[in-house]
Parts: structure tokens; C-alpha cells; sequence
């Protein structure tokens, strides 16, 4: 019977199939794609006995395509930290949901494999940016500063590589990027045999970043910032993981990147108006209160960490009426 794995195209995302597909090995049809691109499930067409595993997107987003998988006679494997919505009771879904802020899709995978491929966790851990329990695993594990710091470069350069509103603005397809890492049981065999690939995605953060931080918040206090970046291929790249630097930074600052769309719309006096990708990144000293703000404008994600897809210039001031 056929077997599917779908995932999101980022970090966490990635090394969750990496762990999962070492402890139970299977040729499976790969289904990805951005960051962003989370209604998986829902385009698949599940026939009878098929093998479905899904990992790091909303189960809430994917509601449709999980009933109908379901009710066609598929077995489905779910984990997931996201909004779940209602989990449906069905013999033949798995289902490890946990949406505590604290832990993310590699940190449930590892402990449904009892911590089999940590080092693989954890580079998910830092590419979602739980840094404090990344760390704490990395203690556990004995790692060295040098591995530490090796892990979460990979981490947050994996998830990096996600960001984009499409394909061509990623320097890896997540499928290309996934089945280059999978051969490799550790990460630091990865990173050693695959330099290149390591080197192509650190430094390409690194210029990215560079050119985010240089740019001042049009809006900002003590609790709240808003940056905006241009419609350019290196701004719609670092849009996500700008927001975790700066929260990095500023602890007790919540964040929204506002990232420029090619896309724009006729406003109601005929005049074109400009969209906006939006990141949104909660205080990382209280990490509440991003996935309720997103959904207000049509977006997802989860307590910490969330994003809109496609904000309205006329929607700038009542988001950040919402933010602050």
C-alpha cells in the first residue's frame, strides 16, 4: 500500500522525519513544501490501506483532508504542536499532539522514540527557537560549547531555508534538503560530510540577518516592535527567523515582521493597496497571545511564535492595536 509523509518545509519539521524514518524505515511519497504551505493533508486523495504520517502542521488547518483520509480507510500518524482543533476519535489515527510553548514536532518525536536520535531533536529544538530546552537537552547529552553551537547554527539555518513565499526563494526544496540529511544517523556527520550544504545555509542566514537588523522598527515601545522589509527574495528568506533574533534580543519585546508582497489589491476607492506576510514572535519572557492575534487576521500558528499570510495595508494600525 502506498505510503506518505508529509511535513513542514522547516527545521522542526524535517529532523522529525529524520528521526522517525531511522527508527521505522519506509519509502514514502514526500509532501512539503515553504513554512507556511501547512494544508498538507488536505490535498491528498487517501485511498484504503494507505500509510499516512504527518508531522509539524496544524491538525485544525488540515481537518478536511484528516476526516476524509479517515473515512477512505487510510492509517494516519500525527504529531503535532500546533492548534489542533478537535482530534477526532478513530482507531486508525495516532495521534501525539502537544501544544505547550515549551516543546515543539522534534521534541514529541523524541519522546515517542524514548530519545533514540536526540541530537536530531535538538537541532529542531533550535531551529524553533526553544533555546532554553534545546540547551538543557544539549547539557544532557554532554555536548561540548563547539557541538552546542554547531547544532543550533544547523538548526536555525535549517528552519531559515523554509521562509519564502515560494520554492524560488529557498536555497533548498525541503524534500532535496530532507533527503540529504536523512542518510546521516547524527547531525555532526551531516554537518562533516555535507559542508557544503551547511555552509550554503549558515552563511546565507548570516547575510540575510545582517541586512534585517539594519533596518529601524517604523513602530515600537517597550513591549512591542514592527519592522517592515521590502519585496525582495532575502527579506521574504529571514522574515521568520528575524523574529526570533530579535526576540533573542529584546526578551521582553513581542515582534511583527511585515514582509512586502509581490500581490496587491484594489482598495475600496479603486486605488491599489499593498499586502503584507507577516511574521508574528510573542515576547520570549511570556510567550502568549501570537496564535490568537494571527487568527484575527486569518492566519495560525502557535502561542509563541504564529503568522498572517496575507495582511491588508488598510490592517497595519488595527494589527498593531491587536499587538500592543
Amino acid at each position: 500500500m502506498p505510503n506518505y509523509d508529509l511535513f513542514n518545509g522547516d527545521a522542526d519539521g524535517i529532523c522529525s522525519l529524520i528521526q522517525l524514518r531511522h527508527a521505522q524505515p519506509r519509502e514514502a511519497t514526500l509532501i512539503t513544501g515553504v513554512k507556511r504551505e501547512i494544508k498538507l493533508l488536505n490535498g491528498l486523495q487517501a485511498q484504503a490501506g494507505d500509510n499516512i504520517t504527518v508531522l509539524d502542521v496544524s491538525m485544525d488547518k488540515n481537518q478536511k483532508g484528516l476526516h476524509a483520509a479517515l473515512d477512505a480507510g487510510a492509517n494516519v500518524f500525527y504529531a503535532d504542536h500546533h492548534q489542533s482543533g478537535d482530534i477526532p476519535e478513530h482507531p486508525a489515527l495516532e495521534a501525539h499532539i502537544n501544544t505547550a510553548s515549551n516543546t515543539c514536532t522534534g521534541l514529541i518525536i523524541d519522546y515517542y522514540l524514548k530519545g533514540q536520535y536526540r541530537e536530531w531533536a535538538i537541532v529542531a529544538a533550535y531551529g524553533d527557537n526553544i533555546t532554553q530546552v534545546a540547551d538543557e537537552y544539549a547539557t544532557q547529552a554532554e555536548l561540548t560549547d563547539e557541538q552546542r553551537q554547531q547544532l543550533r547554527a544547523l538548526g536555525v539555518a535549517m528552519n531559515y531555508n523554509g521562509y519564502g513565499v515560494s520554492l524560488e526563494d529557498l536555497f533548498y526544496h525541503p524534500a532535496e534538503l530532507y533527503k540529504l540529511a536523512v542518510p546521516y544517523q547524527s547531525p555532526f556527520d551531516f554537518i562533516k560530510e555535507r559542508a557544503d550544504v551547511y555552509k550554503t545555509l549558515t552563511d546565507g542566514y548570516q547575510n540575510d540577518l545582517d541586512q534585517g537588523l539594519n533596518i529601524t522598527p517604523v513602530r515600537s515601545n517597550d513591549k512591542a516592535a514592527m519592522i517592515m522589509l521590502p519585496n525582495e527574495q532575502w527579506a521574504r528568506r529571514i522574515s521568520g527567523v528575524l523574529g526570533n533574533e530579535l526576540a533573542n534580543q529584546y526578551p521582553d519585546r513581542a515582534h511583527a515582521i511585515l514582509t512586502e508582497r509581490e500581490e496587491q489589491v484594489e482598495g475600496p476607492e479603486g486605488q491599489k493597496e499593498k499586502t503584507y506576510l507577516v511574521s508574528i514572535r510573542a515576547a520570549k519572557n511570556n510567550l502568549v497571545g501570537a496564535d490568537t492575534i494571527a487568527v484575527k487576521f486569518g492566519g495560525g500558528g502557535r502561542k509563541g511564535a504564529a503568522g498572517i499570510d496575507r495582511l491588508l495595508e488598510a490592517e497595519i494600525d488595527t494589527l498593531w492595536a491587536e499587538f500592543t
